[in-house]
């Protein structure tokens, strides 16, 4: 029998601190090679697009899933529907028999919060204590979430092009998270202040430039996830050690693909796959214990030399 799971049942069944345990679990293993490789594809649309992502997981007991999902940014003004719809198909990887069929833009949302958590709790610097959020839509909400969970921040900026959007997620999220929040106009300023930052827009045009952050920032860069999206400038990356979640696929669609097309960089100069970081295998910039990673971009991942994360 094929499980059928919705939104309210993902949300019902799986908590951000078991996603982003369940997260750092699948980088190790990846590192370990007991995964198979992930494959994207990406299909443009008008006002919008599909991509299809798909791994899986070697074992005792293997599975492979497949993501489906439509990414339309005027879907909430337009349409009053969410800006990610879609679908995961789990199988067993042994034989391919269909186990689940899931909503996926609450697993989308979640694992990308998880993601950004596991980077900044290996590549930011253990003594951050402030940091900025660039976007408060939905993504932005659980980013504040995430990063609250692994790091001992006292402050967090909030920025939205919409300030309305950044002073609603401030009253919404005030004394969640033990930190103190503040819907800001003025990023530059902001960011001269942070040890984190964090970028989840929808831009098409880099917005954080290289003088815009100091050195040891970790920037955990997540909204470019289709060729035409940007939010750093290529020189910000050129500048920094760079860590990404797979090389390959941030080549080709990530904040990386811009700085390989201007030139500023080579495949060669990332420092490391967030994998590599987490299983041990290279060494991160802030050592606590264990190797931890750099101004750092995670791509979906991006930072400067001093400290940062990968995207």
């Amino acid at each position: 029998m094929t499980l059928i799971l919705s939104r309210s049942d993902v949300l019902d069944l799986l908590s951000l601190p078991e996603c982003i345990d369940a997260v750092e679990r699948a980088f190790r293993l990846h590192a370990e090679g007991r995964s198979l490789g992930p494959g994207v594809l990406s299909v443009p649309a008008a006002g919008g697009g599909f991509h299809i992502k798909a791994a899986g997981l070697l074992g005792e007991r293997g599975y492979f899933a497949a993501k489906t999902n439509a990414n339309f940014s005027e879907n909430p003004r337009r349409w009053g529907l969410p800006t990610i719809q879609g679908t995961i198909v789990l199988a067993d990887a042994a034989n391919g028999t269909p186990l689940a069929v899931i909503e996926s833009g609450s697993v989308t949302a979640l694992r990308t919060g998880a993601a950004t958590a596991v980077a900044a709790k290996f590549l930011a610097r253990p003594d951050a204590r402030t940091a900025t959020i660039v976007g408060c839509g939905v993504q932005g909400e659980i980013q504040l979430a995430a990063i609250t969970a692994v790091l001992p921040l006292q402050r967090v900026m909030l920025f939205d092009i919409d300030h309305t959007r950044a002073e609603s997620l401030a009253a919404r999220a005030a004394g969640k998270n033990g930190v103190r929040l503040e819907a800001i106009k003025d990023l530059q300023a902001a960011l001269r202040g942070s040890d984190v930052c964090v970028t989840c827009t929808t831009a098409r045009r880099a917005f954080l430039q290289q003088n815009d952050v100091v050195p040891g920032t970790f920037i955990a860069a997540v909204g470019a996830d289709n060729p035409e999206k940007q939010e750093l400038e290529p020189a910000l990356l050129a500048s920094a050690t760079l860590v990404v979640d797979v090389l390959y696929q941030c080549a080709e669609i990530g904040e990386l693909h811009h700085a390989l097309a201007a030139n500023l960089l080579r495949r060669e100069q990332v420092h490391a796959e967030l994998a590599e970081v987490v299983a041990g295998r290279r060494p991160g910039p802030h050592a606590r214990g264990r190797d931890h990673d750099l101004r750092q971009l995670r791509d979906r991942a991006a930072g400067r030399r001093g400290r940062g994360r990968g995207v």
